[in-house]
């Protein structure tokens, strides 16, 4: 069996390309592979890595120290851009950063879990002159082999994909993030309801978020429920999917997110889901979580920044994704068999908006088409046509 280092060689698809005196943020939720990903693509970079103890505490102390030492080392050692791992445990330094940038012409890549300690502390994130990247989870094209079962129920963290014993890896992932990165920051006081939330926001993932049930179920207002996604959001743990407003009637929702986890193992965990056959609500869920993960990583990595929204009307006809401007509509369903008795939402939507692809993502085993323009692509075609730049 695998161990969890196999995936170290992994090529990911992540692409960061800086002309001289550019810098950069690289945000991405803990373990997705930044720090390895930085290391093997600027291996002759000067590394400051926050997650150790004593320089941790050095420059919190004295922030000033990160300037001193750079500018005693060679010009040729600062053509490089400089790497500072986990910034936002030491928000001050970006005062340092932004006078090296703006002073003596230096780069560098800042590189981090959390954007909320930052932007709370340092309100310019360097007024907007560093460009901005975003690593995900392992996506369909860099996945070692594909494995639906895999994926549906380790997700892709690099350490907890393929691994044998992933289910103790991904709780303690969900514990030590907790520990780590909302209580350990001081992102909220309220340690015993936020735990609550998570769990209870671990069940209605992926649905529409009603704010009040969960504000009921965890014991504090609904306002607090929404600062409490918001933290999930800057911390980069997960996403919201907007209702799609275009051309609005009545009938229409408009106001409520769905909210999906990064990472279709993680919800797992925290919704304890085992996915044991590849049919039913749960499978149907998981593999609409997967798709939703697939999308927002492809829009990033593509650089084609489409949002991602999903359309409901009040009699309860649902599309799951809807792409940029409706040009793609997306229906998952969990069947291995669609038929168009399921279809009513994708229909409606089609016929009203004239989607230049109206797509059903299924178990299906070969792909067809329906009427005049619903597609069922079987979903491992749908990942090779959106990788490849085929669906938007």
């Amino acid at each position: 069996m695998k161990s969890q280092h196999q995936h170290t060689q992994i090529k990911r698809l992540l692409h960061i390309s800086l002309p001289p005196g550019q810098s950069a943020f690289l945000w991405g939720p803990r373990k997705v592979g930044k720090s390895t990903f930085l290391k093997s693509n600027f291996s002759s970079s000067i590394v400051y890595d926050l997650l150790k103890s004593d320089l941790f505490l050095q420059l919190t102390k004295k922030p000033s120290l990160l300037r001193e030492e750079l500018l005693a080392q060679s010009l040729e050692k600062l053509k490089q851009p400089i790497i500072i791992d986990e910034v936002q445990k030491v928000p001050a330094l970006l005062d340092e950063v932004h006078w090296l940038i703006e002073n003596k012409g230096l780069s560098f890549i800042l590189c981090g879990s959390s954007a909320r300690k930052v932007k709370r502390g340092h309100a310019n994130l360097l007024g907007g002159r560093a460009w901005r990247f975003e690593m995900f989870p392992l996506v369909y094209p860099e996945l070692p082999q594909v494995n639906l079962f895999n994926i549906l129920n380790q997700g892709t963290l690099p350490a907890h994909y393929g691994y044998e014993h992933y289910q103790r890896s991904l709780q303690s992932y969900v514990t030590d993030y907790l520990k780590e990165e909302i209580f350990a920051e001081g992102l909220t006081r309220n340690i015993p309801a936020f735990s609550r939330f998570f769990e209870a926001m671990g069940y209605s993932h992926g649905e529409m978020t009603n704010y009040s049930n969960i504000s009921r179920d965890v014991g504090v207002d609904a306002k607090t429920v929404k600062e409490y996604y918001q933290i999930l959001v800057d911390t980069l743990v997960g996403f919201f999917v907007l209702p799609y407003k275009k051309r609005q009637n009545r009938k229409v929702i408009t106001k409520i997110p769905k909210f999906y986890l990064f990472d279709v193992g993680v919800a797992g965990i925290i919704a304890r889901r085992k996915i044991t056959k590849l049919k039913g609500i749960e499978f149907g869920q998981a593999l609409e979580h997967y798709v939703a993960t697939e999308l927002k990583a492809y829009s990033s990595y593509s650089e084609k920044d489409f949002t991602i929204n999903y359309w409901r009307t009040k009699t309860g006809l649902e599309v799951d994704f809807i792409l940029g401007d409706a040009e793609v509509a997306i229906e998952v369903k969990g069947t291995g068999q669609v038929d168009s008795t399921n279809l009513r939402g994708l229909k409606t939507f089609a016929e009203e908006f004239q989607p230049k692809r109206a797509l059903v993502v299924s178990n299906d085993l070969r792909s067809r088409v329906i009427g005049q323009q619903l597609e069922i692509l079987p979903w491992e075609e749908f990942l090779q046509q959106l990788w490849s730049g085929a669906v938007i």
